[in-house]
Parts: C-alpha cells; structure tokens; sequence
C-alpha cells in the first residue's frame, strides 16, 4: 500500500496539526504531521503520491516559501492553504502561484475534506500523465537514429516513397522502417502514431 496518498500537514501550532490529524484520520485518510517546512522537505514526502495542507505564516520557510520550494522541486503534490490571517493578498499570491485552496482558520471539516478530495484527484491526474509522458519517451528513445528521421516525415503524412526520396534510401527500406517504427512506438497506424507525438 506504498502509493496510497499522504495528506501532509505543516503547521508550527501541535493543537492545530492534532485536530487536522484527527478529522482526517477519522475520514479514513492516511495523514501526517511536519512542525516546520523545513521538516517536511528534509523526508521524501515532496515525491510522493497525496497534496499538503500547509499553514501560511510560519517561522522560517513561510507557506508561499515552501510552497515555490516544492514547484522548484517538481513536486506534483497540490497546496492547500490554511490562513488564521483572512490574508487576502496572499491568498490571491498563493492561488496565482497555483494553490489548489485556499481556507481560513478554525477550518471547517467538510471543506477541508473536499479540498483535501478535489487535490488528491488532481495528484493523481497528473501522476498518471507524468507516467505515461516517461513511458512514451522510452517508446521514443527505443527507435534508431535512422527511424527518427523517418519519424516525423512518416507524421507529416509523406508516403513510403516520397520519404524515401527525402532521405536518399529505398522505399522497401522505409517501408521496413515504418513498420518497426509502429511496432515499437505501440501503436497500429499512422493516425494514432501523430496522436502520439502531439502527446510527447
């Protein structure tokens, strides 16, 4: 059960992380506690599968600090903020800088459990594209050199014999190639093999 989602919870106040581990576990989410940014960036858990809940104003690395760290980092786990300040113009910042929610202090449950629904299906979205994106480059990195040049020629639509006139070769060489090129890319035409490319 390694890939379950974690909802991480950074906040320098023990009373708050206590309920928020509380409501959540209570919900049958997995959850943890991180007293600081500093905490939770020093474990692997910016990699994982889950979202954070991270309190804005907190001594040393801030919310909008750890939250531009973790975009550094190319982690995918989505931000929800929680403000005791009713900070507007950080609220604004935050979201700009793609924060999945924003909510104010004492937070009530049933919309911190929808946030916390809505970015775990966001994480999960975008660990699947991120999976499928690396597979599709090793689909990629599998072909020759010569079958990367007849790549794009073969997407352009040009036919057997004009690529093989583009590329000084014999249209049965080409052919060959094409074939290994569908075989090696998964896909059964040409069609789907653009649809491909427009994906990578």
């Amino acid at each position: 059960m390694t890939d379950s989602p974690w909802i991480n919870l950074v906040d320098d106040q023990p009373e708050v992380l206590k309920a928020l581990l509380r409501l959540l576990t209570a919900a049958g989410l997995q959850a943890r506690a991180f007293g600081s940014a500093s905490d939770f960036l020093a474990g692997s858990a910016a990699q994982e599968a889950g979202c954070v809940v991270l309190d804005l104003s907190m001594p040393g690395i801030d919310g909008l600090g750890l939250q531009q760290l973790l975009a550094e980092r190319a982690s995918l786990l989505p931000v929800i903020f929680l403000s005791g300040h009713g900070d507007l113009a950080s609220g604004v910042q935050a979201m700009k800088a793609g924060a999945s929610d924003f909510l104010t202090k004492p937070v009530d449950g049933e919309l911190l459990l929808a946030a916390v629904q809505s970015a775990l299906e966001r994480n999960a979205a975008a660990r699947a594209s991120q999976a499928s994106q690396a597979e599709l480059q090793q689909r990629l990195a599998s072909l020759t050199a010569r079958e990367r040049e007849v790549l794009p020629l073969l997407a352009d639509g040009m036919l057997n014999k004009q690529i093989a006139a583009a590329l000084g070769t014999a249209e049965q060489t080409i052919k060959i190639h094409r074939a290994r090129i569908l075989q090696k890319m998964q896909v059964r035409s040409v069609t789907a093999l653009v649809r491909l490319i427009e994906q990578a």
